[in-house]
Protein backbone atom coordinates (compact mmCIF):
# COMPACT_ATOMS: atom_id res chain seq x y z
CA UNK A 1 0.00 0.00 0.00
CA UNK A 2 1.08 3.40 -0.26
CA UNK A 3 -0.61 6.53 1.22
CA UNK A 4 -0.83 10.22 -0.67
CA UNK A 5 -0.29 12.71 2.07
CA UNK A 6 0.27 16.39 2.49
CA UNK A 7 1.77 15.78 6.36
CA UNK A 8 0.68 19.09 8.11
CA UNK A 9 -3.08 18.80 6.93
CA UNK A 10 -5.67 17.96 9.63
CA UNK A 11 -7.19 15.45 7.48
CA UNK A 12 -4.12 13.25 6.48
CA UNK A 13 -2.84 14.14 10.49
CA UNK A 14 -5.55 12.02 11.40
CA UNK A 15 -5.26 8.87 8.96
CA UNK A 16 -1.47 9.10 10.54
CA UNK A 17 -2.58 8.79 13.71
CA UNK A 18 -4.98 6.01 13.09
CA UNK A 19 -1.84 4.33 11.22
CA UNK A 20 0.44 4.65 14.26
CA UNK A 21 -2.15 3.44 16.93
CA UNK A 22 -2.44 0.18 15.06
CA UNK A 23 1.55 -0.11 15.00
CA UNK A 24 2.18 -0.94 11.17
CA UNK A 25 3.92 1.00 8.77
CA UNK A 26 2.90 2.15 5.41
CA UNK A 27 4.80 4.00 2.25
CA UNK A 28 4.10 7.56 2.32
CA UNK A 29 4.29 9.87 -0.95
CA UNK A 30 4.17 13.88 -0.11
CA UNK A 31 1.52 15.73 -2.24
CA UNK A 32 2.41 19.07 -1.67
CA UNK A 33 -0.89 21.10 -1.57
CA UNK A 34 0.18 24.63 -1.15
CA UNK A 35 2.38 24.51 -4.41
CA UNK A 36 -0.93 22.93 -6.02
CA UNK A 37 0.06 19.02 -6.83
CA UNK A 38 -3.11 18.10 -5.50
CA UNK A 39 -4.67 19.61 -8.91
CA UNK A 40 -2.41 18.40 -11.44
CA UNK A 41 -3.27 16.23 -14.00
CA UNK A 42 -1.32 13.43 -12.99
CA UNK A 43 -2.99 13.18 -9.15
CA UNK A 44 -6.61 13.93 -10.32
CA UNK A 45 -6.16 11.32 -12.93
CA UNK A 46 -6.62 8.63 -9.59
CA UNK A 47 -8.33 11.11 -7.31
CA UNK A 48 -10.51 13.46 -9.30
CA UNK A 49 -11.85 15.13 -5.95
CA UNK A 50 -8.23 16.22 -5.84
CA UNK A 51 -8.33 16.11 -1.93
CA UNK A 52 -5.74 14.06 0.27
CA UNK A 53 -5.23 11.39 2.12
CA UNK A 54 -5.49 8.57 -0.25
CA UNK A 55 -4.61 5.35 -0.33
CA UNK A 56 -3.05 3.43 -2.86
CA UNK A 57 -3.69 -0.84 -2.52
CA UNK A 58 -1.01 -3.17 -4.05
CA UNK A 59 -3.73 -3.61 -6.78
CA UNK A 60 -4.01 0.34 -7.83
CA UNK A 61 -7.22 0.18 -6.34
CA UNK A 62 -7.22 3.72 -4.73
CA UNK A 63 -9.22 5.05 -1.37
CA UNK A 64 -10.24 8.90 -0.75
CA UNK A 65 -11.95 9.99 2.44
CA UNK A 66 -10.55 9.83 6.11
CA UNK A 67 -13.06 7.30 7.35
CA UNK A 68 -13.27 4.79 4.31
CA UNK A 69 -9.22 4.82 4.66
CA UNK A 70 -9.41 4.22 8.45
CA UNK A 71 -12.20 1.31 8.14
CA UNK A 72 -10.25 -0.38 5.60
CA UNK A 73 -7.21 -0.21 7.47
CA UNK A 74 -9.19 -1.85 10.52
CA UNK A 75 -10.18 -4.02 8.45
CA UNK A 76 -6.96 -5.38 7.14
CA UNK A 77 -4.95 -5.13 10.36
CA UNK A 78 -8.19 -5.90 13.39
CA UNK A 79 -6.02 -5.62 15.98
CA UNK A 80 -6.46 -3.41 18.35
CA UNK A 81 -9.63 -2.44 17.13
CA UNK A 82 -10.67 1.09 16.98
CA UNK A 83 -13.85 0.64 14.91
CA UNK A 84 -15.47 -0.94 18.02
CA UNK A 85 -15.41 -4.49 19.45
CA UNK A 86 -19.08 -5.00 19.65
CA UNK A 87 -21.95 -4.69 17.58
CA UNK A 88 -23.24 -1.70 20.07
CA UNK A 89 -19.95 -0.32 20.30
CA UNK A 90 -19.42 -0.20 16.18
CA UNK A 91 -23.01 1.57 16.06
CA UNK A 92 -21.94 3.95 18.59
CA UNK A 93 -18.38 4.72 16.64
CA UNK A 94 -20.50 5.69 13.70
CA UNK A 95 -22.81 7.58 15.53
CA UNK A 96 -19.91 9.59 17.10
CA UNK A 97 -17.70 10.04 14.45
CA UNK A 98 -20.51 11.39 12.26
CA UNK A 99 -20.76 13.67 14.81
CA UNK A 100 -17.41 15.08 15.72
CA UNK A 101 -16.80 15.18 11.60
CA UNK A 102 -19.96 17.84 11.65
CA UNK A 103 -19.92 19.78 14.82
CA UNK A 104 -16.20 19.43 15.39
CA UNK A 105 -14.00 18.92 11.94
CA UNK A 106 -16.70 20.66 10.38
CA UNK A 107 -17.33 23.93 11.68
CA UNK A 108 -13.44 24.38 11.99
CA UNK A 109 -13.59 23.80 7.99
CA UNK A 110 -16.60 26.37 7.50
CA UNK A 111 -14.40 29.12 9.69
CA UNK A 112 -11.04 28.76 8.52
CA UNK A 113 -11.71 28.23 4.98
CA UNK A 114 -14.69 31.11 4.72
CA UNK A 115 -12.04 33.31 5.94
CA UNK A 116 -8.44 32.60 4.89
CA UNK A 117 -7.08 34.75 2.21
CA UNK A 118 -4.99 31.35 1.16
CA UNK A 119 -8.69 29.56 0.36
CA UNK A 120 -10.25 32.74 -1.96
CA UNK A 121 -12.31 31.49 -4.66
CA UNK A 122 -11.82 28.08 -3.10
CA UNK A 123 -14.25 28.13 0.02
CA UNK A 124 -15.22 24.02 -0.29
CA UNK A 125 -12.18 21.82 -1.24
CA UNK A 126 -12.12 19.62 -4.50
CA UNK A 127 -12.23 20.27 -8.17
CA UNK A 128 -15.07 22.81 -8.30
CA UNK A 129 -14.67 26.86 -7.11
CA UNK A 130 -17.02 28.15 -4.43
CA UNK A 131 -16.68 31.48 -3.34
CA UNK A 132 -16.17 32.57 0.43
CA UNK A 133 -19.15 33.61 2.70
CA UNK A 134 -18.21 35.13 5.64
CA UNK A 135 -21.30 34.81 7.74
CA UNK A 136 -20.41 30.88 7.64
CA UNK A 137 -16.51 31.71 9.08
CA UNK A 138 -18.29 33.58 12.08
CA UNK A 139 -20.77 30.79 12.40
CA UNK A 140 -18.08 27.98 12.52
CA UNK A 141 -16.29 30.20 15.08
CA UNK A 142 -19.74 30.08 16.87
CA UNK A 143 -19.76 26.06 16.32
CA UNK A 144 -16.22 25.74 17.65
CA UNK A 145 -17.37 27.68 20.69
CA UNK A 146 -20.29 24.82 21.42
CA UNK A 147 -18.18 21.64 20.32
CA UNK A 148 -16.02 22.76 23.18
CA UNK A 149 -18.05 23.11 25.67
CA UNK A 150 -20.26 20.01 25.16
CA UNK A 151 -17.26 17.77 24.75
CA UNK A 152 -16.33 18.98 28.06
CA UNK A 153 -19.45 18.01 29.47
CA UNK A 154 -19.13 14.55 28.27
CA UNK A 155 -15.73 14.35 29.37
CA UNK A 156 -16.63 15.07 32.94
CA UNK A 157 -18.02 11.27 33.10
CA UNK A 158 -15.97 9.21 30.64
CA UNK A 159 -11.76 8.62 30.05
CA UNK A 160 -12.50 8.65 26.22
CA UNK A 161 -15.22 9.89 24.23
CA UNK A 162 -16.99 5.62 24.64
CA UNK A 163 -16.01 5.59 27.84
CA UNK A 164 -13.52 3.44 28.83
CA UNK A 165 -12.77 2.85 25.14
CA UNK A 166 -9.80 4.56 23.08
CA UNK A 167 -11.78 4.50 19.42
CA UNK A 168 -11.21 6.79 16.52
CA UNK A 169 -13.11 8.99 17.34
CA UNK A 170 -10.73 10.19 19.95
CA UNK A 171 -8.62 11.06 16.96
CA UNK A 172 -11.39 12.58 15.15
CA UNK A 173 -12.07 14.92 17.95
CA UNK A 174 -8.13 16.01 18.74
CA UNK A 175 -7.55 16.86 15.58
CA UNK A 176 -10.48 18.86 15.64
CA UNK A 177 -9.43 20.77 18.66
CA UNK A 178 -5.97 21.10 16.82
CA UNK A 179 -7.04 22.56 13.61
CA UNK A 180 -9.35 25.15 15.72
CA UNK A 181 -5.62 26.80 16.32
CA UNK A 182 -6.07 27.08 12.77
CA UNK A 183 -8.53 30.40 13.24
CA UNK A 184 -7.54 30.89 16.70
CA UNK A 185 -9.78 29.00 19.18
CA UNK A 186 -8.32 27.27 22.17
CA UNK A 187 -9.98 25.48 24.70
CA UNK A 188 -11.55 27.85 27.41
CA UNK A 189 -9.87 27.88 30.69
CA UNK A 190 -13.28 26.65 32.54
CA UNK A 191 -13.07 23.75 29.97
CA UNK A 192 -10.84 21.90 32.67
CA UNK A 193 -12.42 18.27 31.31
CA UNK A 194 -11.64 18.89 27.85
CA UNK A 195 -8.09 19.95 28.63
CA UNK A 196 -7.17 16.77 30.90
CA UNK A 197 -8.76 14.91 28.25
CA UNK A 198 -6.70 16.37 25.27
CA UNK A 199 -3.75 16.60 27.75
CA UNK A 200 -3.64 12.96 27.92
CA UNK A 201 -4.07 12.48 24.20
CA UNK A 202 -1.20 14.47 23.61
CA UNK A 203 0.85 12.23 25.39
CA UNK A 204 -0.01 8.88 23.56
CA UNK A 205 2.96 7.96 21.38
CA UNK A 206 0.88 7.57 18.07
CA UNK A 207 0.16 11.80 18.13
CA UNK A 208 3.93 12.55 19.77
CA UNK A 209 5.07 11.01 16.91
Amino acid sequence: MKLYNFAMAPNPKRVAIFIAEKGVEIETIEVNIRAGEHKTPAFTAINPLQDLPLLQLDDGTHINQVNAICRYIDDVYPEPPLYGRTPEERAKVESWNHRVQMEGIGAVTDAFRNSSPNFVGRAIAGPHSYEQIPALAERGRLRIDNFMKDMNAHFADNQFVLGDYFSVVDITVFMSIEFATWVKKKIPEDCTHLQRWFDAMSARPSIKK
